[in-house]
């Protein structure tokens, strides 16, 4: 049933849907269990049934609301920002469209906004396809009658990448990541517009091109999920950050800022790299380049703790009894405007457990997401020299990169610091950096007094959370991508990534 539901969530936008779905998919796998001749055979006969009863749930939803599939977008070709002039003109179109009788204004979302072929909507609404692409052609007679200009770009929706920082019990199937509730395409639209200035439905339904309804369920769901403000005066506001270009644009001027820095930067890294050879730390096999970048994150990720310039907050208790915050990028042409330091970190917590997993992304390292618990469980029996008996763990950390097989032996691809390594690499750490830790803090906090300014005033409590991030995503972008450029570090090889196990007790 958890699986089931997992499912259910990922093919759908609200909790609300994802009930029926999921109570749909169970109803008909009972009903159609004595069909079933091989009991071996049940996952994938259960799945296959599930993709049938989706397929059958979108129609009728199509039926009933035709923006149902807001939530699998596909972007226009079409140019990034309006001419110059024909902002009233694009306002109108938008507030034509939703003026639109159903039977029109239905399709047009569906094939501009959704992206949808005139095939995939005819299955959708259960309409032939004749009689779409008529309706469509109709559509845009009326409004090419109600408008000057019929220009595709005003039909292209904003879209953000949400994510969360925090923590959390989620895996993203049985247990969905909370932005998955709030990832359409309306609600990411709605979050945009109303993130530098308050916006009333009204205001909301005229700029996104859709009826008021539309826009007033989204808000609901959005409230549930403390991604808006509650409403003042009618108007509601974002409630999270959202880094567009202006962002990377500030992050390009204030290079400058670390530029007497970086050499010495990187002789303190070079420096502990040296030093730390000595403890006899297990480098899967990682190059000494690789390893440089990682002893000099991890060391500036335990020097954070004296000398960041900004004190951490704690994120609030969110309504799922967890403590995290969303955070979004504006993408635009698929690419994401601002490039930074991605960390992860999980734990085998259990009463036997005693090892961290740390996943970095920077630098030109690919990205490769946390470990589960039962797979540290795993590499750290294969460390401890110990047999493995969870075969189905192992088999899935294999799939993951994380061990590999050699021989017929099974080896950890993650390099790994015993608790005693890690206290004594600490102190090589505060050594190796003891020339330059005062001037890159400066540096740090020169950056962050600009950087505060980039944010809507509302949010001083996020954007403080952020910048106490700074301490070490400085290192990671701006300083080793100096490094790279000058050649004083060379770029990690292709593909490779950057993760730690850390034993903590």
């Amino acid at each position: 049933m958890e699986k089931v539901y997992g499912y259910a969530i990922n093919h759908t936008y609200s909790r609300e849907e994802a009930d029926e779905l999921s109570q749909e998919i169970l109803y008909t796998a009972v009903r159609e269990l004595p069909k079933l001749r091989d009991e071996q055979k049940l996952e994938p006969w259960l799945w296959g049934l599930a993709g049938n009863v989706t397929k059958s749930y979108r129609r009728f939803m199509g039926k009933q609301r035709a923006m149902y599939s807001y939530d699998t977008l596909e972007m226009l070709t079409c140019e990034d920002e309006l001419p110059e002039g024909q902002e009233e003109v694009y306002d109108s179109l938008r507030t034509k469209i939703a003026q639109l009788s159903a039977m029109y204004r239905d399709i047009i979302v569906l094939y501009y906004y959704d992206g949808l072929s005139v095939k995939q909507i005819s299955e959708k609404l259960n309409i032939p396809e004749g009689t779409i692409t008529w309706r469509l052609s109709e559509a845009r007679k009326k409004l090419k009658k109600e408008c000057d200009i019929m220009n595709e770009s005003a039909l292209r929706p904003i879209e953000l990448s949400i994510r969360i920082s925090g923590e959390g019990n989620y895996n993203g199937t049985t247990s969905p990541f909370p932005y998955v509730y709030i990832n359409d395409a309306l609600s990411q639209n709605i979050l945009y517009h109303c993130y530098e200035q308050q916006r009333s439905v009204e205001e909301l339904a005229k700029i996104c091109g859709v009826p008021a309804y539309y826009v007033e369920d989204r808000l609901a769901n959005l409230l549930k999920r403390e991604a808006v403000s509650e409403p003042v005066k009618g108007k509601y506001r974002t409630e999270f950050m959202i880094y567009s270009e202006k962002i990377s644009r500030y992050a390009e001027k204030a290079k400058d800022i670390f530029t007497p820095v970086t050499e010495d930067v990187v002789k303190a890294v070079c420096r502990l790299a040296d030093e730390a050879e000595s403890l006899g730390i297990y480098t899967a096999g990682k190059t000494g380049e690789e390893m440089r970048y990682l002893y000099g994150i991890m060391a500036l990720e335990h020097l954070s703790k004296e000398y960041n310039p900004v004190v951490w907050k704690e994120h609030p208790i969110r309504y799922d009894g967890c403590r995290w915050s969303y955070r979004a990028q504006l993408i635009k042409g698929g690419k994401y405007p601002v490039q930074g330091l991605g960390r992860e970190l999980s734990a085998n917590c259990g009463t036997d457990g005693t090892y961290q997993h740390i996943s970095y992304h920077f630098g030109g390292f690919a990205y490769r997401r946390m470990m589960y618990d039962n797979q540290i469980n795993v590499c750290e029996a294969i460390l401890a020299g110990k047999e493995v008996t969870d075969t189905e763990s192992a088999a899935l950390a294999i799939e993951e990169g994380y061990i590999i097989r050699r021989d017929g032996k099974l080896s950890v691809t993650v390099p790994a610091f015993t608790k005693a390594q890690y206290g004594k690499f600490k102190e090589l750490a505060e050594k190796a950096f003891a020339p330059v830790i005062d001037a890159y803090t400066e540096a740090v906090r020169k950056y962050i007094t600009g950087y505060k300014k980039l944010f809507p005033l509302h949010l001083e409590e996020d954007v403080e959370r952020d910048c106490n991030y700074m301490f070490l995503q400085m290192y990671a972008t701006t300083v080793c991508e100096t490094a790279q450029e000058k050649g004083m570090l060379a770029a990690p090889p292709a593909g490779s990534v950057c993760d730690v196990l850390v034993q903590y007790k």
